[in-house]
């Protein structure tokens, strides 16, 4: 029961934090676009790369893989309690 409440809440909280890095990625992809035009091509290839991993497609979704592991084990140590 413990762990499917710490499940309940990672997911809460990875829920709201990927609607934050999806606000700070698309600020940070932006930046990145006007530095590479107008400012310096190494440090806008740069921000981009860092817009990427904060983006919902880069570390949130590690996270999101990682939830997911827990959440089978979860659901086989469910099944051999039951069983």
């Amino acid at each position: 029961m413990i762990l499917t409440v710490f499940v309940w809440l990672c997911a809460v909280m990875l829920h709201i934090s990927a609607f934050i890095f999806g606000l700070a990625g698309t600020v940070v992809g932006l930046l990145g676009l006007v530095v590479l035009v107008t400012y310096s091509v190494q440090n806008g290839i740069i921000l981009l790369v860092i817009a990427f991993l904060i983006s919902p497609l880069g570390l949130p979704m590690l996270a999101v893989r990682m939830l997911g592991l827990i959440q089978d084990a979860n659901y086989a140590l469910q099944d051999f309690i039951k069983a």
